[in-house]
């Protein structure tokens, strides 16, 4: 007959195993098992932002300069473009196509002062600013970034900043910026309007040439929109 000690000693020794048994039971499930809800919490706040990353269209546009570059195209261009019943071509970087932007311009309602509207889904603003953030936050997916280009990189041929009153009249020149903005613009005029294409072709380039390039020197030449614009518009 065994005796109480005994009994006792390998009552502990199978208590012993046993728990040892559910102890490794329980890591090997723990190490197979999926993320607990907390975890899948963590895991998701850990990758979210680069999903996120890679949803978001990353565009290296100035928005401002790229509209200021559009209302000189309007405005002292397009006039003479029109009187002359010209199709701009697709591979002008003038051309409405090439404008990254021109859609989500094109989609701003303008009721009142201080009432825009986006032409979207709709939503009313206070300014054109925040309806311009409004296109970034909700409908930069509808941006042709494959295929549009920057309006805003031709700003220096078109003078823009005239247009958006930042250059001072007491602004020292810069011969090799204005060399630079002077071949840019010819460039222009070479895609925009090939000279001996046709007769309105040719007209047009010089008068780009006129209206444009020539002010781009430091010595005191043409002045920018000498042809005058939509509301002065002799030529």
């Amino acid at each position: 007959m065994e005796t109480l000690r005994q009994i006792r000693a390998k009552n502990s020794y199978f208590l012993l195993l046993s728990l040892l048994w559910i102890t490794l039971l329980s890591s090997s499930i723990s190490a197979t098992s999926p993320l607990s809800q907390s975890d899948q919490g963590t895991e998701q706040h850990a990758t979210s932002p680069a999903q996120d990353k890679s949803q978001v269209h990353e565009v290296h546009c100035s928005r401002e300069r790229s509209r200021a570059a559009w209302k000189v195209v309007e405005e002292y261009l397009m006039p003479f473009v029109e009187k002359e019943k010209y199709e701009l071509p697709r591979q002008c970087r003038l051309h409405p196509s090439n404008d990254l932007f021109r859609d989500q311009e094109e989609h701003k309602i303008h009721l009142d002062v201080n009432e825009w509207r986006c032409g979207y889904c709709r939503k009313s603003f206070r300014a054109e600013k925040f309806l311009d953030q409004h296109f970034d936050n909700r409908h930069s997916n509808l941006l042709d970034v494959g295929h549009s280009k920057c309006l805003a990189d031709v700003c220096g041929a078109l003078h823009c900043d005239l247009v958006m009153e930042i250059k001072s009249k007491k602004t020292k020149c810069n011969p090799a910026a204005a060399a630079r903005n002077r071949h840019l613009c010819e460039g222009l005029a070479d895609k925009c309007f090939p000279a001996n294409q046709s007769p309105s072709s040719t007209h047009l380039h010089e008068l780009f040439l006129r209206q444009f390039c020539d002010a781009h020197t430091c010595s005191g030449g043409g002045k920018p929109f000498s042809r005058g614009g939509k509301v002065w518009f002799d030529y």
